[in-house]
């Protein structure tokens, strides 16, 4: 089973999948706050995944910027917590896709702003899982926790 975390300033959601990894279910939505690490480890400890995907900033285009470069210091700090792999995975659009099922679900913008990121950690968890049926490889990048720049390359799928 996998947890996906979708990084945001005020909020950060987090989803999970079966063990079999073919649905994936909103977990939770955690303020961005002083405790924000401290949850995710309980959250980590209880579903006991065998990897966490965390979302990555990437623009239209594939590239990272600076939203990548920040989103980079907080992989950092969660590889040196977890006690699984952390694989970060291109997000783009994620946000956007889960607004609109949640619009067509008849989820109000006040409804969704509490729901949003978790939403938005299951549309990130569903493209992972679909890019690992079709291809037979995981998506994204097992993080290191080495710092450093990131590349301003295409970003992988």
């Amino acid at each position: 089973m996998r947890l996906a975390i979708d990084w945001g300033r005020a909020r950060v959601g987090v989803a999970a999948c079966d063990p079999d990894g073919l649905l994936a279910h909103p977990v939770e939505t955690v303020p961005n706050d002083a405790g924000v690490l401290d949850r995710l480890d309980r959250i980590v400890a209880e579903y006991e995944p065998f990897e966490v995907l965390l979302g990555m900033p990437v623009d239209l285009r594939g590239r990272l910027g600076p939203a990548a470069q920040a989103m980079g210091r907080v992989a950092d700090d969660l590889v040196g917590r977890l006690p699984v792999p952390l694989r970060v995975v291109d997000e783009r659009m994620s946000t956007a896709a889960a607004a609109r099922k949640l619009a067509a679900g008849g989820r109000t913008s006040r409804q969704r702003r509490n729901i949003i990121d978790q939403a938005a950690a299951v549309d990130i968890l569903e493209q992972a899982l679909e890019f690992e049926r079709l291809t037979g490889r995981p998506a994204g990048t097992t993080w290191t926790g080495e710092g450093g720049e990131l590349s301003h390359e295409p970003f992988p799928r």
